[in-house]
């Protein structure tokens, strides 16, 4: 049979452990959430800098004319083609 002052330091060192546990847990999270915050944050200023060259690419390819999208319905490969011997030579 344990005395108590035994029982008291086991109890005492699982408490302990118990709080710490608590403690590095809480700070593990509140790194974590950090993490997924600033990733966040990155991943939208990747897609807004996607979206600004995409647009600008939009305004160069509507100067001309040209459709140069086969997907959009005002395509034509006549004129595209054209575009492009005017370029080359």
């Amino acid at each position: 049979m344990a005395s108590t002052t035994v029982n008291v330091v086991r109890y005492s060192a699982l408490l302990g452990g118990v709080f710490y546990g608590i403690a590095h847990r809480r700070s593990l999270q509140k790194a974590h959430d950090a993490e997924v915050k600033q990733h966040a944050i990155h991943e939208r200023e990747h897609l807004i800098a996607e979206a600004k060259e995409a647009w600008k690419k939009k305004q160069e390819s509507g100067k001309d004319g040209v459709v140069t999208d086969p997907e959009d319905p005002r395509f034509d490969l006549e004129k595209l083609i054209a575009k492009w011997e005017a370029d080359s030579q």
